[in-house]
C-alpha cells in the first residue's frame, strides 16, 4: 500500500512538473549520420567512474532534494551515501549541461517506456535506468559492446528475444528493447529479491552477483562493496558496478526535484504517437519511407533497429511510422507492384577490395553503397560484408554484364561508323574522335582488355568534339522545339553530325523511350542496354549518383 501511494505520488510530482506543448510526428532527436552510432560525450569517460566533486557547493535547496527519498520503496534508510552525495552534485553542477540534454532526448521514449513497466508489473522508477546506462541515446555503443538505450550486450538480448544479426539489430529498438529490459529486470529481482542486487547485477551479470554474495557471505549491497576485497582476481566487482547503484539514486533524486533544482521539466506530451506496421522480407525501406512522406534519416529516428536499407528477406519485422502516416505505409506494403527491391547481392570485402573496386565491379555509384550500408567513411576491412544492389550472386551479374556487352556490340557493328585500320587503339581513336576511352567502350560494348583487329567496325557517338560543339546550337533549338510540343523538360541532346564537305549536315531528332524497371536493374545496366552513358540517363531523369531505382519504376530514355 505504501509503495502505490508513494508511486502515486511521484507521478503527480511529474505531471504537474511537465510543460504543456501539443504532440508531434517528429522525432526528439535526429540522426548524427549514416554511421547510426551517436558520439560519446566528452563527459561519459568520467560518467564511469566515481566523480570526485566538492560537495561544499550544493544549495540549500539542492540539499533538501538530496535528502528526498526515492520512489521505489527499497526500504533503506541510508540513501544519501558518500557517492550518492558524490553523483547528485557531479549532475547538478558539472554535469549539468549533459543532464539536461539527457532530460530533452528521453522526452520522445519516457511515456512508452513507463507505460512498458507498469504493463509488467514493475515500479515506473525503473524507467530513470536509461540515463544512467546511455542517457536515454538508443544508438549508443559501449566500449565493451553494449548497444542500445538498455545497454544490451548480444548474448542476454537474444536471451530475451531481441534480434541481433547483419539485417537489424533489435537492441536500438525502444519499444522491443524495453520489453526486453522489463523482463530481465523482473527475472533479476526474482533471483535476489532485492532491487539494490536486480540492478548491479543488471549491470555485472547476474553470474557476478551471485558468485560475490556467496564468496562475501552476504546478502545486502552496500555490504557486498564493503566487503569486495575480500573479494581476488576476477571476482572482484569492478568500480563500475560498486558506483552503479549509487549513480541511478541520485539520477533518481534530481528527476523527482527538477523544478526545485532549476532543470527545465520533462514535457511528456511530447513523445511522437507512432504505429507499428508489419514489413514482410527484403521490402525496400526507402520506397516505403518515401511513400509515407518521410527522408530516410527521418525514417530511421522511427526505427533505428534496421542496419540496411533493406528488411531482412525471409523475416517479417515491424517498423514504426507516426500514426498519420500509418494508411498510406499499409497503402505501399499492400501494393504488390510497389513491393519488391530491384535486386540486390551480399559482397564479402576481400584484402584488396575498395569502395571504388566495388562499385566498378557492380556498377554502382560509391555513394549509393556507403549510404545503403550506412557508411560513415571509405575504410573497409577483410570479411566486411556489404549490401550491394543490382541482385544476383557475382557469377550472375558478370553473366548478365556479358550478355549486355554483346548486345551493344552487336547493335554498334549495326550503327558503325568507323573501320578499324593498322595501328589503332582505342586511345588513338578516342584522341582522333574528341572521346574518353571509357565513352568509346561504353558504346561498343568493349572492355580495357578488348583487342582491336583491322576491320572491325566501330561505332562513334558524337562524331568529332568539334562536330559536337559546332551542333550545340542546333541542339538547343531542336530541344526548344519538343519542349514547345509538351516534351518533357529534361534535357534532350539532339546532336548533329558534321558531315564531309560539300554534303548537307543533318540534325539528330531525340526519340523518348519509357523503360520500366526490373529486377536485378541498375542504373549502369540500364544506360549500357540503350547505349547512352550514365551521366544523360541521370540527366533525362532528374537523378544524382546518390539515386536508387526499384522494380516497376518508369526510366526515361532518349534515343537518336
Amino acid at each position: 500500500m505504501a509503495q502505490a501511494l508513494l508511486i502515486l505520488v511521484t507521478i503527480l510530482v511529474l505531471a504537474s512538473c511537465a510543460a504543456k506543448q501539443p504532440a508531434t510526428d517528429t522525432p526528439a532527436l535526429t540522426a548524427a549520420g549514416p554511421a547510426c552510432v551517436y558520439p560519446r560525450d566528452p563527459l561519459d569517460k568520467e560518467l564511469d567512474e566515481r566523480p570526485r566533486e566538492d560537495l561544499s557547493v550544493l544549495t540549500p535547496a539542492e540539499r533538501e532534494a538530496l535528502g528526498v527519498r526515492t520512489g521505489i520503496d527499497f526500504d533503506l534508510d541510508t540513501m544519501d551515501t558518500e557517492e550518492v552525495q558524490q553523483y547528485f552534485a557531479f549532475f547538478t553542477h558539472r554535469a549539468r549541461g549533459t543532464f539536461q540534454a539527457w532530460l530533452g532526448r528521453s522526452e520522445a521514449y519516457l511515456p512508452a517506456v513507463r507505460a512498458a513497466l507498469i504493463e509488467h508489473g514493475l515500479p515506473q522508477d525503473l524507467a530513470l535506468l536509461p540515463y544512467a546506462e546511455s542517457g536515454y541515446n538508443p544508438n549508443a555503443v559501449s566500449r565493451a559492446g553494449a548497444v542500445g538505450m538498455w545497454q544490451f550486450m548480444r548474448g542476454t538480448a537474444r536471451k530475451y528475444g531481441l534480434t541481433v544479426d547483419w539485417w537489424v539489430d533489435e537492441r536500438r529498438d525502444p519499444s522491443l528493447a524495453t520489453h526486453a529490459a522489463a523482463r530481465y529486470l523482473a527475472d533479476l529481482h526474482g533471483m535476489f529479491g532485492d532491487w539494490y542486487l536486480a540492478l548491479a547485477a543488471y549491470n555485472a551479470g547476474e553470474g557476478k552477483i551471485s558468485n560475490a554474495l556467496e564468496k562475501t557471505n552476504t546478502n545486502d549491497f552496500f555490504d557486498l562493496v564493503d566487503n569486495n576485497d575480500r573479494l581476488r582476481g576476477r571476482a572482484k566487482l569492478r568500480e563500475e558496478t560498486r558506483h552503479y547503484v549509487p549513480k541511478f539514486i541520485a539520477i533518481s533524486k534530481i528527476f523527482q526535484n527538477l523544478d526545485m533544482l532549476g532543470f527545465q521539466c520533462v514535457d511528456w506530451k511530447r513523445a511522437p504517437r507512432l504505429a507499428d506496421v508489419n514489413v514482410p522480407g527484403g521490402a525496400d525501406l526507402v520506397a516505403l519511407a518515401q511513400a509515407v512522406g518521410l527522408t530516410w534519416n527521418q525514417f530511421r529516428d522511427y526505427n533505428p533497429a534496421y542496419l540496411r536499407q533493406v528488411s531482412p528477406p525471409g523475416m517479417r519485422t515491424v517498423a514504426h511510422v507516426p500514426e498519420s502516416k500509418l494508411a498510406d505505409a499499409q497503402a505501399y506494403l499492400q501494393n504488390p507492384k510497389s513491393r519488391p527491391y530491384a535486386g540486390y547481392t551480399v559482397h564479402t570485402v576481400r584484402g584488396s577490395d575498395s569502395l571504388w573496386k566495388i562499385s566498378r565491379r557492380y556498377g554502382v555509384p560509391v555513394a549509393v553503397i556507403k549510404r545503403m550500408n550506412n557508411l560513415s567513411s571509405s575504410k573497409l576491412s577483410k570479411g566486411q560484408q556489404l549490401l550491394v544492389p543490382g541482385g544476383g550472386s557475382a557469377r550472375e551479374l558478370a553473366d548478365e554484364d556479358r550478355a549486355s556487352s554483346r548486345k551493344t556490340r552487336k547493335l554498334a557493328q549495326a550503327r558503325s561508323n568507323y573501320i578499324v585500320q593498322k595501328d589503332d587503339t582505342l586511345w588513338s581513336i578516342s584522341r582522333q574522335y574528341g572521346l574518353s576511352v571509357a565513352t568509346l567502350q561504353q558504346a561498343n560494348g568493349l572492355t580495357s582488355a578488348s583487342r582491336l583487329s583491322v576491320g572491325q567496325r566501330l561505332f562513334i557517338p558524337d562524331q568529332t568534339g568539334k562536330a559536337a560543339r559546332q551542333s550545340r546550337q542546333e541542339a538547343e533549338a531542336v530541344h526548344a522545339k519538343l519542349a514547345d510540343k509538351g516534351q518533357d523538360r529534361s534535357k534532350a541532346q539532339a546532336k548533329s553530325a558534321e558531315p564531309k564537305p560539300g554534303k548537307t549536315k543533318v540534325v539528330a531528332q531525340a526519340k523518348s523511350t519509357s523503360y520500366k524497371v526490373r529486377e536485378g536493374d541498375t542504373l549502369y545496366s540500364i544506360a549500357r542496354r540503350f547505349n547512352v552513358s550514365l551521366s544523360e540517363l541521370l540527366r533525362w531523369n532528374s537523378l544524382n549518383n546518390g539515386s536508387t531505382i526499384h522494380a516497376g519504376q518508369e526510366i526515361k530514355v532518349l534515343q537518336r
